[in-house]
């Protein structure tokens, strides 16, 4: 099923995509929904990001090709940082280029959206705590990240996390799904699901390890090699098999 988060007149809704619309639910799928009569369709819904998590556990240098371009060495263990949630957006909201960096760049990942409390959970039952996944830019200033001692304002600016436009909840990242950023209509990006160095079950366990995840709380779980400029006026699309398609104009300040 994919999920959606809407803006309607009524307020934000959730709503579930059928081959007509979007059917709008009462609730969210977090706790308890149930489908209305009301089907938007897909011409006016306004999508917004798919969740909106208390928290963002983002990982780096999870792909090996990755680590390598930026001539960083190989992890042991997963690299662990935060995004604030303020930086989340939605499908086709502006990524806005601070005045603070002269690199702005793309990563696009695939996105854990977490379903329940998760504190100590194994990697055999990391799917139980598991809503489903969607599209990630963790949208990097570059200069900033690399002159910092520190990852956080490099990568954690407002607009600095785009997600959407849906959650999958029949998606299985072992399956090898591609990846693919695009800017402008040029491939930047393109890698697979295989390629991750620590897979999904194993940053549920290591990450919950130390944190409690809760309802709506996402992992965004590397990028593959290729990651590179975006200016103001450019249209970025993250492209997941079987999850779509996350598109965002980069704009100035």
């Amino acid at each position: 099923m994919k999920i959606v988060r809407v803006q309607t007149d009524e307020g934000i809704r959730y709503g579930g995509v059928e081959e007509e619309g979007i059917r709008l639910h009462e609730g969210t799928p977090l706790v308890a929904w149930e489908p209305t009569e009301v089907v938007l369709s897909f011409s006016e819904a306004k999508l917004l990001a798919p969740i909106f998590p208390t928290k963002v556990v983002a990982v780096g240098r999870n792909y090996e090709d990755h680590a390598k371009e930026l001539e960083n060495p190989i992890p042991e263990i997963p690299v662990v940082f935060w995004k604030p949630s303020t930086s989340v957006i939605g499908p086709g909201a502006p990524i806005i280029y601070p005045a603070q960096t002269k690199d702005l760049q793309h990563e696009g990942e695939l996105v854990v959206v977490i379903g329940k409390v998760a504190k100590n959970v194994a990697a055999d039952d990391a799917a139980g705590s598991i809503l489903g996944y969607t599209i990630g830019n963790d949208v990097t200033a570059r200069d900033l990240q690399k002159s910092d001692t520190q990852w956080t304002r490099g990568k954690g600016f407002d607009t600095f996390c785009p997600i959407g436009p849906a959650i999958e909840t029949e998606f299985d990242p072992l399956q090898g799904q591609q990846i693919e950023v695009k800017v402008n209509g040029d491939l930047r990006q393109s890698g697979s699901m295989s390629d991750m160095i620590f897979g999904v079950a194993e940053l549920v366990e290591f990450i919950t390890a130390f944190t409690t995840l809760l309802p709506g709380d996402i992992i965004m779980t590397g990028t593959p090699a290729g990651v590179g400029p975006m200016e103001p006026g450019d249209e970025v699309e993250v492209s997941i098999e079987q999850l779509g398609t996350l598109n965002n104009p980069v704009v100035s300040p």
